[in-house]
């Protein structure tokens, strides 16, 4: 039973998707709050999914495939969303989808070369900010406990780190990519 939860909780985080882009259709607090609430259950099955996977060693090929499909998905659709509602700026998000795509080419090539590019402790920690920065800017609005929380603002500074940690993880991708591409082309005119 152990075996399927893993990727269970990896098609989870694809099947909220809708709820949290319906929820943001509707104005007010409450709806928006929701939707943040369901979004941070979605990214935290991210984490749970590999730990249980490793843990319990029911790691598997359907799960290493879809596991950052699944992210992508929900970080995508979340900030397009976010982009409607003049949450986030469109050229962060551009630059974010960006590069998702070209690090997904990346390691699509190194597959056929029969290697990976594993995700690096930059791209682990990006992604740790994206979704960080996604609730906040969900919530949107200021809410007032024993001082005035501003969660715009708190997501607004997030997803900028959040930029350049991708950023920086992307360009990391790309050396490692040539660096890999470099051996290959010495082996082969050897």
């Amino acid at each position: 039973m152990t075996k399927y939860v893993p990727n269970f909780l990896t098609l989870g985080r694809i099947v909220l998707v809708p709820p949290i882009v319906i929820l943001l259709f509707f104005p007010g607090k409450f709806w928006s709050a929701l939707a943040a609430f369901i979004f941070l259950i979605a990214s935290l099955t991210d984490f749970f999914d590999g730990f249980i996977a490793r843990r319990f060693h029911v790691e598997s090929s359907f799960g290493r495939f879809l596991d950052p499909i699944a992210d992508k998905v929900l970080v995508t659709a979340s900030l397009i969303m976010l982009i409607a509602l003049g949450r986030v700026e469109a050229w962060i998000v551009m630059l974010i989808i960006s590069r998702e795509v070209a690090v997904s080419a990346l390691r699509a090539t190194t597959k056929s070369w029969d290697t990976t590019l594993k995700p690096s402790p930059a791209g682990k920690l990006k992604a740790v900010f994206q979704f960080a920065a996604i609730v906040p800017l969900m919530v949107h609005y200021t809410y007032h406990f024993i001082i005035p929380i501003n969660f715009h603002l708190i997501g607004t500074i997030l997803i900028y780190i959040a930029l350049v940690l991708t950023i920086w993880s992307g360009v990391d991708y790309f050396y490692r990519f040539y660096r890999e591409y470099e051996v290959r082309e010495t082996d082969d005119t050897l």
